[in-house]
């Protein structure tokens, strides 16, 4: 992804700099890129210096993973009329990225978690409807492991769902012994046990949602001795709050909440898909995008048009002890599309990927950590080529 016109307003804190990572689809011409920059804030004006851009991972990178550290990424390539692949990039001391790993994958891969103390990896598969598993070798290498396809399982009522599954996330519950991947396709979240001697998966029964819901992402929170997962739901634009309870034949699930994306105010929400959930650093409060419903204008991220543009919105809500969900506020994303959305390490500043905007953006946002609240931008790129789908800050 190539960046211009990127501008910032001044800060009211000491200098500081934080690099951010993002990835972008690619169009018919250009492959997709990931991308890193460096952000300072400071007393006054702020500062951007463009580091990389780096376009050997794939025709449509869709997913960064950056937790084994050392300057290594972990990338998708989603691939939507290509072979999709699976790959490692490698951080150089001059800032641009080296390919180290690469092997083809099952298709349409849109999500990656890594289990078993790193030593494996399960990928979401949306267009394929599966989920895969893979080994990591000592020498940095994937070995395919085991896969699971749901394709021909009964679907969901939704147009969205008439073909079948479409796995859109993986994630690691907190003790380490169980992942979850929600279905968008089959109104259903998968879960399984996960051996840690072979790194292989044991199927437990799925976690349920309302026919047409959606489930497409999810985060745990580690709450005193309570265990609670959100899972955000495209179709219908909810949230879903369950109380996990761990026994010796797994882990249950107890709906204990369930709330709209756009908050308590009544809205037709008939076409919107939400799409992006966390849990904020200081373990308080759920942040989730929605998309295809913009019901905020805001200013042009580009200096030289003064023209508003129409913007999807950022919800926030507190989590309460028993996981049931105050709402906070709806919040503007920036402009159209926002797919993903990250956090600084001290969740005061949110980057949001506004990959439907024409150009895309990313726009980055000031966030009172006490109150939750989203307030007033601080940067805003404008970005060629394909739409911003992932952003990392890198502290």
């Amino acid at each position: 992804m190539a960046l211009r016109n990127l501008f910032f307003a001044g800060l009211a804190t000491s200098a500081s700099a934080v690099q951010i990572l993002t990835s972008a689809f690619g169009n018919d011409t250009v492959n997709g890129s990931i991308s890193t920059f460096d952000l300072t804030l400071g007393v006054g004006a702020a500062s951007l210096k463009p580091l990389n851009a780096f376009d050997k991972a794939g025709a449509q990178p869709t997913w960064l993973d950056t937790s084994l550290g050392g300057g290594k990424v972990v990338v998708i390539d989603e691939a939507w009329a290509t072979n999709a692949s699976l790959s490692t990039i490698a951080r150089q001391t001059d800032g641009s990225f080296k390919l180290t790993n690469m092997i083809g994958i099952l298709g349409s891969p849109v999500a990656v978690q890594f289990y078993n103390n790193k030593k494996a990896l399960a990928v979401a598969h949306y267009g394929t409807g599966a989920v895969t598993t893979y080994s990591l070798g000592a020498n940095g290498a994937f070995t395919p492991l085991e896969q699971f396809k749901y394709s021909n399982a009964t679907h969901g009522p939704k147009p969205q769902q008439a073909d079948g599954s479409h796995v859109h996330h993986a994630v690691i519950d907190p003790t380490g012994q169980y992942l979850v991947f929600p279905d968008l396709g089959l109104d259903a979240t998968h879960v399984f046990c996960i051996d840690s001697k072979t790194n292989k998966l044991t199927p437990h029964p799925d976690i349920i949602a309302p026919a047409g819901s959606g489930p497409r992402h999810a985060a745990f929170q580690k709450s005193g001795k309570n265990t609670f997962l959100y899972i955000i739901h495209e179709l219908d634009s909810h949230i879903r709050s369950y109380k996990v309870t761990y026994t010796d034949k797994g882990p249950q699930f107890a709906l204990v909440d369930d709330v709209s994306a756009f908050g308590p105010e009544s809205r037709n929400t008939t076409g919107s898909a939400a799409a992006e959930i966390i849990i904020s650093p200081d373990n308080q409060f759920v942040i989730g995008s929605n998309r295809l419903l913009p019901i905020f204008t805001v200013p042009n991220p580009d200096p030289t048009n003064s023209t508003q543009i129409q913007s999807d919105s950022i919800v926030t809500y507190k989590t309460g002890a028993d996981g049931k969900l105050t709402f906070v506020q709806l919040a503007p994303s920036g402009g159209l599309n926002p797919r993903h959305f990250g956090l600084n390490k001290d969740g005061s500043l949110i980057g949001i990927g506004n990959g439907g905007s024409v150009p895309p953006s990313l726009d980055i946002y000031k966030r009172d950590v006490k109150s939750g609240k989203i307030g007033e931008k601080v940067a805003s790129s404008i970005a060629t080529g394909g739409g911003i789908n992932n952003v990392r800050f890198l502290e």
